[in-house]
């Protein structure tokens, strides 16, 4: 009878065990007392992933010990679904090398990245699990853990920001011509033969070219005369004077019937600038010492004195030098009427491109009509002028077209860049997702690449970075910052314009700030501007709170 109680005993035990096993089981198929929390609450896409912390608190007595556990976040949304990595836990008992969680009860945490697809903006994040225990599988219903997904940061422009330079076509050229009257040594006296000199005879002939074109202004002109550095400065200085007055009267003469709107006179006497200029020009064999003179003193009569005790150079810089000093110049200046853009594209159909210069082919590319027309003219001016202006613009072109890789080799072909130069080159460094290169680039190039940099932490889904970098900027990039940073406020004050993207993004302030009918106003305005912007609306989840 004893044995017979043991062996009812040892049943009854094995079916308490048994219930039990089941009870736990069927505990952790309802997930009942299991604590789920998910930061953020509200999922957010950031440089094309979605980021989700999920953390599962288990009281005691969840977790059978002898039990395995798979678990599948998922991200459902309309018309599909992605799913995370698969978590994989175990009991206290188990011998593998899942996650182990204790049936005295336990917290976990688990690190969710998603890929982003189009369409998951309007969705939510569920976790699928299921219990293995003794060959067997027990499905848990699906738990929901989050919304999904804030996709603001889409509403920056991506492709980075960058202008192309000026043609550097002029409506009006602003010329001079000149003459030159010569001198004796100590005179004043303007020589009948200083009227018959290429100088003065081309100067006359172009001051009657320019009287009878219609496209030309004759304005003022400037007299300036000079003194050869030698004979005292009080001397040399009145002896200017006397230049200035006489070569006064030969543009008298030689201008007789030419208007100007007005005469300068200007006397320099002792020219030590030209006279610096024209030894550094010459072959004086010891010219480097006379420069050295010059450096040393600054006193005109040291100077001369110096020089002069150099003896041999000095007759040689008697010769060669002074008498070129000894002089007057006629400059009179001309305003020249350029062509405008009708006539400079009735010229480059009747008569080709091969009269243009620089700034009239980078002119007439700007308002060309076509992207193929454009590309033919940068590359014109490439070829003929070595235009490092047509190259940068050039690649601006292919940078709007989307041939990156295109835009980033003429750019790299420019010898001297500058700052534009350096800040485009961060832009395709960027757009290829070289961050520490566009970031390089940008430093160097200084503010005009504040908003890239502002661009660049977006991308990279650093907002605290993006927000420090829009400090003191306007516009939607600088907004859309200062949102992802959460600093609402901020971003209503950068917002300026009235763009179908800036009315949009006053309705995310508006809606944020819980201005439920600002919201709607300025979603209105938006989506009446831009049918896309429509679409979007009704997918993003910052507006979930006007469907109600």
């Amino acid at each position: 009878m004893k044995r017979f109680l043991t062996y009812a005993a040892l049943a009854a035990l094995a079916l308490a065990l048994s219930s039990c096993a089941k009870s736990r089981l069927e505990q952790m198929q309802l997930a009942k007392d299991v604590n789920i929390q998910c930061t953020p609450e509200v999922l957010e896409i950031k440089a094309g992933k979605i980021p989700a912390t999920v953390t599962v608190t288990c009281p005691k007595g969840y977790f059978h010990p002898k039990a395995t556990m798979d678990v599948t976040p998922v991200l459902v949304y309309e018309g599909g679904e992605i799913e995370g990595k698969l978590l994989q836990y175990q009991g206290d008992k188990v011998k593998d090398n899942y996650k182990v969680v204790s049936s005295a009860g336990a917290t976990v945490t688990e690190k969710l990245t998603f890929a982003y697809k189009p369409g998951c903006e309007k969705s939510h994040l569920e976790l699928r699990g299921v219990v293995h225990y003794k060959d067997k599988d027990y499905p848990i219903d699906a738990i929901k853990v989050a919304d999904g997904c804030l996709a603001t940061y889409m509403l920056a422009d991506m492709d980075g920001v960058y202008e192309p330079k000026p043609d550097g076509y002029q409506p009006i050229l602003y010329r001079t011509t000149e003459g030159r009257i010569l001198y004796d040594v100590n005179s004043d006296r303007v020589d009948q033969e200083q009227f018959e000199t290429n100088s003065m005879v081309n100067y006359k002939n172009s001051l009657e070219y320019l009287k009878e074109d219609e496209r030309t202004t004759i304005k003022g002109t400037q007299i300036v005369a000079y003194a050869s550095p030698e004979g005292g400065k009080e001397y040399n200085a009145k002896l200017s004077d006397k230049r200035a007055g006489t070569a006064q009267k030969a543009l008298d003469k030689v201008a007789a019937d030419v208007e100007f709107t007005g005469t300068e006179v200007k006397s320099i006497g002792q020219d030590w600038e030209g006279f610096q200029e024209a030894v550094s020009k010459s072959n004086i064999e010891d010219k480097d010492l006379i420069l050295r003179v010059l450096s040393m003193y600054s006193d005109p009569a040291v100077r001369e004195s110096e020089i002069r005790n150099l003896s041999q150079i000095y007759s040689e810089i008697n010769k060669k030098v002074f008498p070129a000093l000894r002089r007057a110049r006629l400059v009179t200046s001309t305003e020249f009427r350029n062509y405008n853009d009708e006539e400079l594209l009735k010229m480059a159909d009747e008569k080709g491109l091969d009269r243009f210069d620089e700034p009239s082919i980078l002119r007439l590319a700007a308002i060309a009509d076509t992207p193929e027309s454009k590309e033919t003219l940068y590359k014109f001016a490439i070829s003929k002028f070595n235009s490092d202006t047509a190259r940068y613009n050039l690649a601006m072109l292919y940078l709007d077209q989307g041939k990156t890789s295109l835009g980033g080799a003429y750019l790299s072909k420019i010898k001297e860049p500058d700052a534009e130069v350096l800040n485009a080159t961060g832009v395709v460094a960027m757009r290829n997702d070289d961050y520490e290169l566009a970031a390089d680039c940008f430093e160097k190039a200084g503010s005009i690449s504040k908003e890239n940099e502002t661009l660049m932490a977006i991308r990279r889904g650093d907002y605290e970075a993006a927000a420090s970098a829009a400090k003191g900027l306007k516009g939607d990039n600088a907004a859309i910052a200062k949102l992802l940073s959460g600093d609402v406020q901020g971003a209503a004050d950068a917002l300026e314009g009235d763009g179908a993207r800036t009315d949009y993004l006053r309705a995310v302030v508006a809606a944020r700030q819980g201005h439920t009918a600002e919201a709607r106003k300025w979603l209105d305005s938006a989506c009446a501007k831009d049918g896309a912007l429509r679409e979007r609306a009704e997918k993003d989840i910052e507006f979930a709170a006007l469907a109600n």
